[in-house]
């Protein structure tokens, strides 16, 4: 997790830190549903490159808002899912997917 010294003072700069790229959004909106496979979320997010999602991934484990679980076994095995501090974010994607929708209705 970010050091609260390293984090903007405004709140909203600091929840834009955390999730404000498109493919963080995206996989953050995945995640909400249950947790998934690397491969699995890669063919799920059109145009997202392995780099961009383990660095992605990468970043989201280490802010606490998803978890990576390994099963240690041979082929490896490996999950994503959120944690509870990032089920707190939810209301947030749905305030954001209530005004997609408005917006599209204009």
């Amino acid at each position: 997790m970010k050091k609260k010294e390293d984090l903007p003072e405004c709140p909203i700069a600091t929840t834009i830190s955390l999730i404000g790229s498109k493919w963080k959004l995206l996989i953050i909106r995945n995640l909400m549903k249950r947790s998934w496979r690397f491969n699995e979320l890669q063919k799920s997010l059109d145009g997202i490159s392995q780099k961009v999602l383990t660095e992605s991934l990468r970043q989201l484990t280490e802010d606490g808002l998803v978890y990576r679980k390994d099963y240690k076994t041979n082929p490896p095995k490996v999950e994503y899912g959120m944690t509870e501090l990032g089920k707190k974010l939810v209301h947030v994607l749905k305030s954001m997917e209530e005004f997609g929708n408005f917006y599209k209705s204009l």
